[in-house]
């Protein structure tokens, strides 16, 4: 609307919706992110037989290496490795969760200054971690090790804060709220002091609101459509929204098929305040975010050339 028009009554410009970020610049590991300006891409790592997505694919220790550096050449900021499932079943020991991803985040750290996080709820697993050179704790049970926080505190690390209600690996049916934003709010708020309690500093937490972990869709669609009131707490919101079963059901899609949908909800979701974004398909999801943060004006374009001299390119 050109300014006349909005002088004579139209509607005024749109400002986009920022975070109200309590600490915007983040130190994490050897990178810095001021999450003012930018948005992290956080590609996925499982070395589990029976991963929601890739299904074992990235299972043997070679694989799961190569798909790390992979991810890191096509423009990860973050690899999240993962060695036991969120979903209910049979409890991973812990000795072999860390067999499992121990080595993979040495070989990661040898090659890379990228930021490794680890997903585990385990205190025993994230000690580990650290010691091999992972800079974040991506914790999806929300404290539930009550060592957790302390190790992460005892440590230079970061930790990813969770919403979810079950045991780990416990099924959680048919899971029921009143407002399931403001009750994810104030799960997270209240599970922020713990860790400041403990002793982490808030300039290393950051929280997510648990797409689909002890939610239904209708859930998963309101907290993507509503993400900006988890992100007013101030900390950098992360997104784990990639190839969840609320794109699936969505869609009518199988998970070898949610591609698009997930990356409609990932730019949703940074347009509602997202600061990190935990995707499968890091190419696409690079693209995704890259152009978000220009339409957003948190970024200028690679070039211009377009209609920028004498003759139209």
């Amino acid at each position: 609307m050109s300014e006349a028009g909005a002088e004579a009554g139209g509607a005024t410009p749109h400002t986009p919706y920022l975070p109200p970020l309590r600490i915007p610049v983040r130190q994490i590991g050897a990178r810095t992110f001021d999450f003012s300006r930018q948005v992290a891409i956080m590609a996925v790592v499982n070395r589990t037989p029976d991963s929601f997505y890739d299904q074992g694919r990235t299972y043997a220790f070679d694989r799961a290496v190569d798909a790390c550096f992979e991810a890191v050449a096509l423009g990860a900021d973050w690899v999240d490795i993962g060695g036991a499932p969120f979903a209910p079943g049979e409890p991973i020991p812990v000795e072999e969760e860390v067999e499992r991803v121990v080595p993979v985040v040495e070989a990661l750290r040898a090659g890379s200054d990228v930021v490794i996080s680890v997903d585990t709820f385990h205190s025993v697993v994230a000690r580990h971690a650290i010691g091999a050179g992972a800079t974040v704790i991506n914790d999806t049970t929300g404290l539930r090790d009550p060592d957790l926080a302390r190790v992460v505190a005892d440590s230079d690390a970061t930790l990813v804060i969770t919403h979810s209600l079950a045991e780990p690996r416990r099924p959680f049916p048919r899971p029921q709220y009143g407002d399931v934003v403001a009750e994810v709010s104030a799960f997270l708020r209240d599970r922020v002091e713990r860790a400041l309690t403990a002793g982490i500093p808030e300039e290393r937490i950051i929280v997510d609101p648990g797409h689909d972990l002890n939610k239904n869709t209708l859930h998963s669609l309101a907290l993507t459509r509503r993400l900006s009131e988890i992100a007013d707490l101030g900390y950098p919101t992360l997104a784990a929204v990639s190839n969840k079963d609320f794109i699936g059901e969505t869609l009518d899609a199988p998970r070898t098929e949610r591609l698009e949908g997930s990356l409609a909800a990932a730019v949703i979701s940074v347009m509602n305040g997202a600061r990190i974004v935990r995707m499968h398909d890091v190419r696409a999801s690079v693209a995704a975010v890259r152009m978000t943060e220009a339409v957003l004006g948190l970024r200028e374009p690679a070039y211009l050339k377009h209609n920028m001299g004498d003759l139209n390119d």
